[in-house]
């Protein structure tokens, strides 16, 4: 069940999800001009031109495709016929490939969406047989328990967000929720939350990534129909997650924010109306002035910090300069969530945002581009793909929210 131990392999995760943290240093030179959310006076911003449509159809032919590519692909394979959850290309798919069927008028789930489900489902049953995504041995210390519970946070959320479509928590869903909150820790720095999939690797396997698979788990628990967040059994567990998500808020990054705003628009009371506002108003600030966000600015932590920051240079592990343009997946997500948190359609900030969603759609491929945070990759290479499989698929979310 191990996957090899290449730098691909510990790119993608059998469970993994993460985001970032502020440290509130402003950009430098030309990268603060270029990231200014309110140009002066008079200045005429970088807007697209009026947007005309996006083409769903092309969008779902890529996400399609992109999924039957992972679910064949050696490395996700996983025993008794599963495969790993991806946080890139799978949990994205299972969230938007329900919208784009409504979007096309399709009748019935596709081949890969039953697929995802059986395999997420049969994980969930075989839980006490199965071997966990990675394992002590061949990929270090902790590598075992951190994918463990990392599993069971993504199998909640996947089943969740599909019961959510039907109205009833299904009984794979609730032992799914009962592996998570039999791994959810209780004692630590990490008290409240879950351990997760560490390979350096940020969103979703870095040193952002734990608070953003407590927000993940918060969206599952809210999601879940039949009024899952309500019952008696699980309240203390949802005690202790408001703690933690309340304890570690202010070293967070902006990507973090959003999830836990994400989660707060699914999860009344979670944070504080003032809390959410707060949140609302720095991403807004964030907005660039073509209308789109740029993932790096929204993750960096103090770890990207160095003296050629100075000068408005940040560069990736391997050297690289990092992405500072807009990308579909900081823009399709903020988009989404935005909306989620009652930001209304009519909003100039979300005019200009999906005017840039519409434009940046590469629509022979139906695609929108993601950039890696941690090295630059070849972007029509599996791997380079993994970041656009994402974008893509929150940038039909929000599309499809703001028809």
């Amino acid at each position: 069940m191990a996957m090899k131990a290449t730098a691909i392999s510990k790119y993608v995760l059998a469970a993994c999800i993460a985001i970032p943290m502020s440290v509130g240093i402003s950009l430098a030179g030309a990268e603060e001009k270029a990231h200014s959310a309110n140009p002066p006076p008079g200045a005429k911003p970088d807007l697209p031109s009026a947007p005309k449509s996006w083409d769903a159809k092309s969008a779902a032919a890529y996400l399609d495709q992109r999924e039957t590519w992972w679910t064949g692909w050696q490395d996700a394979s996983r025993e008794h016929g599963t495969f790993c959850v991806s946080c890139h290309t799978a949990v994205p798919y299972a969230l938007a490939r329900p919208a784009l069927r409504k979007a096309l008028g399709e009748t019935s789930p596709t081949d890969n969406e039953r697929l995802l489900l059986e395999s997420v489902r049969k994980r969930v049953r075989l839980w006490k047989e199965i071997a966990p995504v990675y394992n002590d041995k061949d990929y270090g210390a902790n590598k075992g328990v951190e994918s463990r519970a990392t599993e069971a946070v993504l199998n909640a959320f996947v089943l969740a967000s599909h019961d959510a479509q039907d109205g009833k928590l299904s009984d794979d869903a609730r032992a799914a929720f009962s592996n998570l909150w039999a791994l959810q820790q209780t004692t630590g720095d990490n008290k409240g939350a879950w351990l997760w999939q560490l390979f350096d690797l940020n969103p979703w396997e870095g040193n952002i990534s734990p608070y953003y698979g407590a927000t993940l788990a918060a969206i599952a628990v809210a999601t879940a129909p039949e009024n899952y967040r309500a019952s008696p059994e699980i309240q203390t567990n949802l005690n202790l997650l408001r703690e933690y998500l309340d304890r570690e808020y202010a070293a967070q990054p902006a990507l973090n924010r959003v999830m836990l705003l994400w989660a707060s628009a699914k999860f009344p009371g979670l944070i504080t109306p003032a809390r959410q506002k707060s949140i609302i108003e720095e991403v807004l600030a964030k907005q660039q002035p073509d209308g789109g966000w740029s993932l790096f600015p929204l993750s960096r932590t103090w770890k990207d910090w160095e003296p050629s920051a100075l000068v408005g240079k940040w560069n990736r592990a391997d050297g690289s300069p990092q992405e500072l343009k807009s990308d579909g997946f900081a823009t399709g997500l903020i988009t989404y969530v935005l909306r989620q948190a009652g930001v209304p359609r009519s909003s100039p900030q979300l005019q200009r945002s999906r005017s840039w969603l519409v434009q940046n759609q590469n629509k022979p491929e139906g695609l929108w581009l993601g950039y890696s945070l941690n090295k630059r990759r070849d972007p029509s290479s599996n791997a380079g793909r993994f970041m656009s499989d994402a974008a893509t698929a929150f940038a039909v979310l929000a599309l499809s929210e703001s028809n």
